[in-house]
């Protein structure tokens, strides 16, 4: 018998999965509940690992490209939205129809970002609609007052000075320059991801239509308290960190890795032992996700950096990337260091040999990286990474971001690179202040993911105000 049944549509994005299947773990070992995760197919077959918990489940359904979807000029990103959301409408609506006849209906739509179709759904059929927010609270502040009267004032700002203006937003302690926007949000500075605009304006403007919502945001109290109170209208709820839960609690569970990544490429953990072999905080971790792509003349920049530099490093670099054919010291980089097409990011961060995270500032990463107590050099790229590079240098004070909007083509140069490096591989006052702040968010994060901490607790009065369901 399960007190709730909830249905979870995660976004097909691979920096979505892991925490969605984080969080439907957790409420599945609070009460009895039984959680339907959906994504498309091309995803869900990306998915390794899958938790074996009888009362979780995988559905996937396609869009329509189930070997993944590459945009041409005949066939962008608006054409492909227009097709997933029609696509994952009839679905979900045929699976909330299927579930109802059998007697078992959902009792509450868990949704992530850019999806606001969902929730048209579910509210079709009364059932009550929560989003997980799966980026910082300050970005999801950000938005809000962007659509909500703060447009025109940022563009302009951010258009008149775009490096020393100062954006003040209601709620936020510290204020923003153009580089730590979000990048899409920048109507003068165009981007390929300007897509995605009206899908969050319509995302908060379905929000604003329901009286106090609650929105579930994977961060901690601790981390973000402004932030999580700078907007009246929505009931935040951190519910985070959603990491697994034996980096943060100790506790082994076979299931609670990354479920995204080695399979596909099918490598070995030798990088473990490699590891193994190196002094404590001695080694720079270098890894830009799962999404950005790190050009050939980029790359070169950081092997320069990391050459100079001398510090040990394990470098991922993806096999899309085509590492072997253009880098052209390849052999001097493998003396010093190790590169990978994949590894367990978590397992590396929690490593006693890791001194220093070099990361495009993804939230996933940049959670991980706060939780293992490793400080970062910031090499946001778009998006939430921009904010999320803010408050790793200047508001939590764990990390120094690199310069990357001095060229016109982005790419950061390789003395940039090995400034951060030094400063925080260093043990100067600088990097000592780093490495202690970052001890002492780490010592936060477990503190709110302790059994009965604040992340339970959060949760269980979530459950309570999503009400008892029929069976």
């Amino acid at each position: 018998m399960f007190r709730h049944r909830f249905l979870l549509i995660a976004n097909p994005a691979l920096g979505q999965i892991n925490p969605a299947i984080h969080f439907a773990k957790r409420l599945i070992n609070l009460c009895p509940a039984h959680v339907t995760v959906v994504t498309t197919l091309y995803m869900h077959r990306r998915i390794t690992n899958k938790p074996t918990l009888p009362s979780l489940s995988f559905l996937a359904f396609s869009d329509g490209y189930d070997d993944g979807f590459i945009p041409t000029p005949d066939n962008d990103y608006s054409t492909y939205a227009s097709q997933f959301k029609r696509r994952g409408s009839e679905f979900l609506t045929n699976l909330i129809l299927s579930n109802a006849q059998q007697g078992h209906p959902f009792t509450c739509l868990l949704y992530a970002p850019l999806l606001p179709w969902a929730p048209e759904v579910a509210r079709e059929f009364h059932i009550p609609t929560t989003m997980l927010w799966t980026q910082p609270a300050t970005v999801l502040d950000i938005f809000y007052y962007y659509f909500h009267g703060y447009r025109d004032y940022i563009n302009e700002k951010t258009k008149e000075d775009p490096n020393s203006c100062s954006v003040t937003l209601p709620g936020l302690p510290f204020s923003l320059s153009a580089r730590d926007i979000p990048s899409f949000l920048l109507l003068w500075k165009p981007s390929v991801f300007d897509f995605v605009l009206p899908t969050f304006e319509k995302q908060i403007q379905d929000l604003d239509l329901e009286a106090n919502p609650t929105v579930l945001v994977n961060t901690f109290e601790a981390l973000e308290t402004e932030a999580l109170r700078a907007v009246d209208k929505f009931n935040m709820i951190p519910i985070g960190p959603l990491i697994p839960s034996a980096f943060l609690d100790g506790k082994n569970d076979p299931d609670d890795d990354g479920y995204m990544g080695g399979d596909l490429f099918q490598v070995s953990n030798d990088y473990v032992e490699w590891l193994d072999s190196k002094k404590e905080k001695s080694v720079v971790y270098v890894s830009f996700g799962s999404y950005f792509e790190v050009s050939k003349k980029q790359r070169e920049e950081i092997a320069h950096a990391l050459l100079d530099c001398g510090f040990p490093f394990l470098w991922v670099i993806r096999e899309n990337e085509k590492q072997e054919e253009d880098m052209s010291f390849r052999e001097e980089l493998e003396k010093k260091g190790k590169m990978v097409k994949w590894c367990s990011q978590v397992e590396v961060l929690s490593h006693r040999s890791l001194g220093c995270f070099v990361t495009h500032c993804g939230w996933n990463s940049s959670l991980e990286s706060l939780v293992s107590g490793v400080p970062m050099v910031a090499f946001p790229q778009w998006s939430d990474q921009k904010t999320n590079a803010k408050l790793i240098e200047e508001v939590w004070k764990i990390g120094v971001r690199v310069d990357n909007e001095v060229s016109e083509d982005g790419i950061v140069e390789a003395e940039e690179i090995k400034r951060g490096l030094q400063v925080v591989m260093g043990n100067g006052e600088k990097g000592e202040e780093l490495r202690m702040n970052a001890e002492k968010l780490k010592g936060l994060a477990r503190e709110a993911a302790k059994e009965g901490g604040p992340l339970e607790r959060n949760l269980k009065t979530f459950l309570d105000d999503v009400g008892t369901g029929p069976t």
